[in-house]
């Protein structure tokens, strides 16, 4: 057969002849063949036409035994019936003739069997699995033993009969497909079972090679099919190559399909698809290649998002370019039975699913397949709603591919599906559970996780619904695991997972209540999900602003979503962008009421603008939100929410007549409503005149509060909560004087925390409730460390100053200072209060106590700041008056026990006039009628101010002025020293910062310069390949087309020895011989060792060279007489030159050698050259391990050949990352 390079023959290009390989089976059957009959004449014959044979053999076979034909005519007969598919008519010949010639020598009888043996493993191939109800055609485990019987017969005529071993491995590669899968969870890559039936397999083809002394290349196929079972690729993939190899125009069987099989299981796809389609060119009409290219395009598609135009171009390719076609020519492949009833699964028609995957299991002689066609059956009930059918396909599929801990995941994950339509979720969660444990961290089933994150959450949200609270943190714990593991593994482009809102949504309801925010986060993720899908026509064109296009586009999105962001907004205080989301909600109700939808908008909008309404309340636009309101009320008059609002803003414009009047006539009309009560409460305790006594039951709001209990919910954690601070409030205003009064206190304080530990029983996160606890505490037990976590807990709900007021106080009594003036601050900072009086009296006396503990004198001018910012807030005050004083005098005290050195006569002097202020303070105090404390003590305090201190301190000024003066020349000097000092580091700071900067800026010039040098040379460089490589192509004198000029061999003599090794040239300097000619211009050679060359052809498929000569005898004796002559240095320079070769792929790669095959007439010594240098210039695919050492050598050879400019660049800087990026692109 002529060499061909891609299909095209010798010499045929653009247009010419194409001559392709075809299949050789049946080849040697004559279209007719003339049968010798008995009669007149001796040479009497029938001609039988074996291309046109009658439907029924019977006539042939009664003719034959009358004429006792031949044993060759029996089988040329019988092998015609099988060319053309009738292989029930070659049975019956075959069984006829076998019949016939009893009485002859069995060994006549022998080739007969044998050849009946095959058939009936051809009936294998093609009879069903399983057998049909409608028809009754044998299986294939009839027809293997028939083959069985048949081969058994033969053996014991000859065994040694070399098709005998052929038959006998393709026996048991039918029958290891055929095994069941094992259910032992020990059970490896291969069943025991089928192990063993594919390892005689093995030895039946190992003997048959045997026998034909390695010529037999169908043997050879049988044991890659046998090493492929096995799991065992890489040996397989050799084993094909090597067939493909010595017989390359082997086209049925087709070694390129088990090529490809084998790189597809060894990951490498695209050299997989190669292979497929080289295939195919050969074979247009191979169903097996266009069904195996057709699930590659399916993988590919599988790997890009389903609304991306790449995957309906390689979907739409996948199934109507291969798939189609396999399906036409042949209706019953298994496989595209199976990937046409997904296809149709898919698109809902599920009429067609049925009759499609019944065929793949049929027909399939593949463990998986069936599993897919149960699998597909299953999916098919499923949507049907027959859940016992299902369950019972499911199970199937599952145990076809081994079920217990192997199986289907998918059949493992439809019965946890069907678990929860029957609504058994515990089943269905340990289902999934198992499912999820069985995969590993790269390949986790992120379908189970979604549908058992899921359900933990379903179940999480049932019971904050229910009448009994359960503990549900470790569902919620599972939920947000499982659910937040998905939407991690979105971020990864490897694992192709689309977004999903619902998972998010789930996702924000489990984080409402504990972390706010990032429910927030997840509902923005959703918003931004929903923004992607808005038709890109409805983005404003007037302008350029994002925030502002954002906002437009929010009319789009479901205005559920938006409300649930604006509540989060409003719940972290930020009130206008809460803002624009409930108007953004109503923008969107509005467009699907314009739209005509069938949708219900009143409530969303009656609740959405409610929320724009408390929205503008937040941020002091009452105007806006009392508009808001009377729009709700007149559209619907009965909207008690909105009325109490419009109360709740009148009470606080016109706290006398106008909000009065209106808390009171909205009383009157809902006097049920437990919203109202609680407004009309809060309106009696701030305004009721309550007497400061014990009898807190005569209290108006109290008894407000015990009638809502009594009368209406005894439940109203409003009122309990009410009523709780009311006693706690009388309690601390009891006096504590006796013992007697202590317990009566502590009573009402026990009373008060009755009512609050009510209200968290019911509402175990009611924030006021355990406020009113955790102050309990601290005012009854003194208990500040126990309350202290109480109210931090409190702080994340309660956004209040009170809170951080009485976190500042239980600070302050634990002496953490720093903590207290903090909250202090915080409490100042909140809207309101940053002129309160009581805070700012609160720091200034955390700052004295602050001062003497620390003995800081600035902690005592900062307390008296605060003091007398207190009092310029409330000027009237007297307690705060005598604060100012009181820190006045502290001061004096402090200040007079400090060193001389460590204080300046001008702070004396100024506690001087601070002690006379506090004097006549506290004489102006002492005759208010009201004095903070007794009038006694008030006059004895001035008094010693008055007496003792002012006279100590003028003792202490006169000594600070006399030490001031003695040594006013050396505080000069060290204050001249100081300055001097400090004036120096900071001129050698600028001078360092200028130095640094003048680095920087030159580090930055060089790395400019050597980018710009290493673009240079990589733009030369690139110039210099394409020159070179265009000198090394030239025009071909047959075709006129440009290919590469071919170097010649020169022959060298036998007893010339080789050398041992060769010196390594500079790339630079090699580029630069333009005068060496181009025999010398050899490929640089790589030493490598010589165990890697065992391994040389290693994942090679595609470039696997034909032979161009027909004499392969006399090539291969040429070959290994060559071999025995070849030293270890010789055979690492053949592959060496082997791995330097052009990387190419191609199944049939001899153009190289077409010129070889006109030099008929050279010696046998250049011959033999020649097939030595084919041979030697073969490419390869590495290993693993050879690819580490290729790319090692690769980077020597760069370093080697870098020449000068390397070394230029390498010394001006070595932490270029555009030199790294560089060199790794010429390497």
């Amino acid at each position: 057969m002529a060499t061909m390079r891609n299909g095209h023959s010798n010499g045929g290009a653009n247009g010419d002849m194409v001559f392709a390989p075809v299949s050789k089976r049946f080849s040697d059957i004559p279209s007719a063949i003339d049968i010798p009959v008995r009669g007149d004449q001796e040479d009497e014959a029938v001609e039988l036409e074996l291309e046109d044979l009658v439907d029924d053999p019977t006539e042939l076979c009664t003719l034959f035994e009358n004429e006792r034909a031949a044993r060759t005519y029996w089988m040329t007969v019988s092998l015609a019936y099988a060319k053309q598919g009738k292989i029930d008519h070659a049975i019956e010949m075959l069984n006829r003739g076998g019949n016939a010639m009893q009485d002859n020598n069995p060994k006549e009888k022998l080739s007969i069997i044998t050849c009946l043996c095959w058939m009936y493993l051809w009936k294998s191939r093609e009879a069903p699995r399983v057998a049909s109800e409608e028809t009754e055609s044998k299986t294939k485990d009839y027809y293997l033993q028939l083959a069985t019987s048949s081969l058994n017969e033969a053996s014991r005529i000859n065994p040694a009969f070399p098709p005998l071993f052929l038959a006998r491995g393709v026996l048991q590669l039918l029958k290891a497909s055929l095994q069941p899968p094992s259910k032992t969870p020990s059970a490896g890559h291969v069943d025991p079972d089928k192990a063993d039936l594919l390892k005689s397999a093995l030895k039946a083809f190992d003997q048959a090679s045997k026998v034909s002394q390695g010529k037999n290349m169908l043997a050879l196929l049988g044991r890659a099919r046998a090493l492929f079972g096995l799991g065992n690729y890489k040996d397989s993939l050799e084993m094909y190559q090597s067939v493909l190899k010595r017989m390359p125009d082997l086209v049925d069987p087709d070694p390129r399909i088990g090529i490809g099989c084998c790189f597809w299981q060894l990951r490498y796809k695209d050299d997989a698809k190669q292979a497929w389609e080289r295939a195919l060119e050969i074979n247009p009409e191979s169903k097996t290649a266009n069904i195996l290219l057709g699930l590659y395009y399916l993988d590919a598609s599988g790997r890009v998002p389903t609304n991306s135009p790449e995957f309906i171009r390689l979907y739409k390719k996948a199934m109507t370019e291969y798939t189609q076609k396999s399906f036409k020519i042949d209706k019953n492949q298994p496989l595209t039975c199976a990937t046409f009833a997904s296809y149709f699964l898919s698109s809902k028609k599920l009429s067609h699913v049925d009759s499609l995957a019944h065929k793949a299991i049929q027909y399939t002689d593949v463990n998986n397949i069936a599993s897919d066609g149960w699998y597909l059956l299953a999916r098919k009930e499923h949507f049907g709603g027959n859940v016992d059918t299902a369950a019972d396909y499911y199970r199937r599929a599952d145990e076809a591919r081994g079920g217990l801990d192997r199986g289907y995941l998918p059949a493992k994950f439809g019965v946890a599906q069907l678990s929860v339509l029957n609504n058994d979720l515990g089943e269905a969660k340990l289902r999934l559970e198992k499912i999820i444990q069985s995969a590993n961290k790269n390949e986790r089933n992120y379908e189970a996780m979604i549908l058992l994150g899921t359900l933990y959450a379903e179940e999480v949200f049932a019971n904050q619904y229910a009448a009994s609270k359960e503990d549900k943190s470790a569902e919620t714990r599972k939920a947000v695991e499982y659910l937040e593991l998905v939407r991690t593994a979105w971020k990864d482009p490897k694992k192709n997972l689309s977004p999903d809102a619902a998972i998010l949504l789930n996702l924000a309801r489990l984080y409402e209540s504990d972390h706010p925010d990032k429910a927030l986060e997840c509902l923005q993720q959703v918003e931004q999900l929903e923004l992607d899908q808005v038709p890109q026509p409805e983005n404003p064109t007037d302008t350029e602003d994002e925030s502002a296009i954002r906002n437009a586009l929010r009319k789009n999105l479901p205005p559920q979503l938006l409300n649930n962001i604006g509540c989060f907004y409003s719940q972290s205080e930020k009130h206008d962008l809460a803002s624009q989301m409930f108007e953004a909600a109503l923008s969107s109700c509005v467009r699907i009421g314009e739209k005509g939808d069938d949708v219900d908008t009143d409530a969303l909008v009656t609740t959405i603008s409610f929320n724009l309404g408390r929205s503008y309340e937040s941020q002091g636009l009452a105007d806006q939100a009392v508009e808001v309101y009377e729009k709700l009320v007149a559209r619907h008059d009965d909207y008690t929410d909105a009325k109490a609002r419009l109360a709740y803003i009148k009470l606080r414009k016109n706290p006398n007549k106008e909000g009065p009047d209106a808390v009171a006539k909205l009383y009157q009309e809902n006097p049920s409503d437990l919203e109202v009560r609680a407004l009309y409460g809060w309106y009696l305790g701030r305004m009721s005149s309550r007497k400061k006594s014990g009898h807190v039951n005569e209290d108006p709001e109290l008894r407000h509060y015990k009638h809502t209990l009594q009368h209406y919910d005894k439940h109203d954690r409003y009122a309990l909560v009410g009523m709780g601070n009311l006693y706690m409030m009388a309690a601390r205003e009891m006096r504590r004087e006796t013992e007697q009064e202590k317990q009566k206190r502590s009573a009402g304080y026990t009373r008060a925390v009755e009512f609050f530990d009510k209200a968290l029983q019911l509402d175990p996160k009611n924030a006021h409730a355990a406020q009113g606890i955790a102050i309990a505490l601290v005012e009854d037990k003194k208990d500040h460390k126990s309350a202290l976590p109480i109210f931090l807990k409190v702080r994340e709900t309660i956004k209040d100053a009170n809170v951080y007021i009485n976190i500042g106080h239980i600070y302050a009594e634990l002496r953490q200072y720093s903590k207290a003036i903090e909250s202090y601050e915080t409490a100042l900072s909140k809207e309101g209060k940053g002129n309160d009086p009581g805070i700012l009296a609160c720091l200034g006396r955390t700052w004295l106590n602050r001062g003497r503990v620390e003995q800081n004198l600035d902690g005592y001018r900062t307390a008296l700041d605060y003091a007398k910012k207190a009092l310029e807030v409330s000027p009237d005050a007297v307690h705060f008056k005598f604060n100012v004083a009181f820190v006045q005098i502290q001061q004096v005290q402090f200040i007079m026990n400090v060193q001389e050195t460590q204080r300046t006569l001008a702070q004396l002097e100024e506690a001087s006039e601070g002690l006379e202020a506090a004097i006549i303070t506290l004489d102006e105090i002492a005759t208010h009628p009201q004095p903070p404390y007794p009038k006694a003590d008030l006059e004895q305090r001035a008094n010693m101010a008055r007496n003792t201190q002012r006279k100590q301190l003028g003792r202490q000024i006169e000594s600070q002025k006399e030490y001031e003066e003695k040594n006013k020349e050396k505080l000069a000097a060290a204050l001249e020293l100081r300055q001097a000092e400090l004036k120096r580091r900071e001129e050698e700071r600028q001078k360092a910062l200028a130095l640094e900067k003048e680095r920087q800026e030159k580090i930055r010039k060089e790395r400019e310069e050597i980018a710009a040098r290493d673009r240079e040379i990589a733009a030369q460089r690139a110039e210099e390949d394409k020159a070179r490589q265009e000198a090394e192509m030239t025009t071909d004198s047959e075709t006129g087309e440009k290919v590469k000029r071919k170097r010649k061999t020169r022959p060298k003599s036998t007893g010339e020895p080789r050398p041992k090794g060769r010196s390594r040239k500079k790339k630079g300097d090699a580029d630069g011989d333009e005068g060496e000619s181009e025999e010398e211009r050899q490929p640089k050679k790589k030493r490598k060792l010589a165990s890697k060359r065992e391994s040389s052809n290693k994942y090679k498929s595609a470039e696997i060279v034909v032979d161009s000569s027909d004499e392969d005898d006399a090539l291969d004796r040429a070959d290994r007489a060559i071999e025995n002559h070849r030293s270890p240095a010789s055979d690492a320079d053949d592959a060496s030159r082997a791995g330097g070769d052009e990387d190419r792929m191609d199944v049939d790669n001899t153009a190289d050698q077409n010129d070889d095959d006109d030099d008929e007439d050279e010696d046998d010594e250049v011959a033999t050259a020649r097939a030595t240098t084919k041979r030697a210039r073969r490419g390869r695919v590495l290993d693993d391990s050879d690819e580490d050492e290729d790319e090692g050598g690769g980077a020597v050879n760069a370093e080697a050949n870098g020449g000068s400019d390397a070394d230029e660049a390498g010394g001006a800087a070595d932490t270029s990352m555009a030199d790294a990026a560089d060199d790794d692109e010429e390497d």
